[in-house]
């Protein structure tokens, strides 16, 4: 059986063509990450495409010990509160710890577990109490069949609100590829699966201490993944990815996006008209 999830007025596993969760990988500060909200929102609103707003309050796996993380929990969940109330859009970020789960959850809609900690189970399972959606990143260092037992943590709690993403197997050194039957293979688990075509150009650690990426290939990789049955894509976006203090060089420029998004839908409704998905 499988389980369609809704966050409030966006079902993930629906019938629109897909869902768009986006937005800058960190939040910089409150003013940027209100403009890219409210940019992204205007977007998604022209293409009548499902929208919810991604920004992490906390980079805690950044490499370096120098490397911008962000605002924090107090004032990262403050900066998303204001996104969530004032343009009415639902909200994700990402948990790595069970003591910020509480508070994660008064504020967002949709509760990310990172990928390199998708085995976590006190984690899982105190995002599972929680009653939120849960967003499982597949790790990389996984075969996408596996997340079947990070599925079952979520669903021990009673949470069968689960979506499931994709973002690259690690593959040698500093290196992602993207095996896009992992997406079929874990939407065969019963639930809404997302491809996070941004992730999946990162070269992990590829410039020493950070990591790199080609984010020329995040419009191939994309619709790669619409063609292989995603139900949602996850993209970070920046208005100026040279200037971002996370993630740059694999975030699409936020200018790039409507173009993206035109031919995704494009490609969605044929698939959609011959009935394969």
């Amino acid at each position: 059986m499988f389980t369609k999830v809704k966050v409030g007025s966006v079902v993930f596993g629906g019938v629109k063509p897909f869902v768009l969760i986006a937005g800058p990988c960190v939040i910089e500060n409150e003013k940027d990450t209100l403009y890219h909200a409210r940019v992204l929102k205007t977007i998604c609103a022209s293409l009548a495409l499902p929208f919810v707003f991604k920004a992490s309050y906390d980079k805690a796996n950044r490499s370096s010990v120098s490397s911008f993380r962000g605002p924090g929990l107090e004032k990262g969940l403050a900066i998303l509160k204001r996104v969530r109330d004032d343009l009415k859009v639902p909200v994700l970020s990402d948990v790595h710890s069970v003591a910020e789960i509480d508070k994660a959850a008064k504020v967002l809609d949709i509760i990310q577990i990172p990928a390199f900690l998708c085995r976590q189970t006190d984690l899982l399972i105190a995002a599972g109490k929680t009653g939120k959606v849960v967003n499982i990143k597949k790790g990389q260092f996984l075969a996408p069949w596996e997340m079947r037992n990070a599925v079952d943590k979520v669903l021990s709690t009673g949470n069968k609100k689960i979506i499931l993403t994709d973002r690259g197997t690690t593959f040698g050194y500093n290196n992602l590829v993207s095996d896009f039957r992992a997406i079929p293979l874990m939407r065969a688990l019963g639930f809404p699966v997302v491809f996070d075509a941004t992730h999946s150009v990162q070269i992990p650690g590829g410039l020493g201490t950070s990591s790199g990426g080609r984010r020329e290939f995040i419009p191939m990789l994309s619709r790669c993944g619409i063609v292989s049955g995603a139900d949602a894509l996850f993209l970070e976006v920046h208005k100026e990815p040279q200037c971002a203090k996370c993630d740059g060089e694999n975030s699409l420029r936020l200018a790039d996006l409507k173009g993206l998004l035109r031919q995704l839908i494009m490609i969605k409704k044929v698939l959609l008209k011959g009935g394969r998905f």
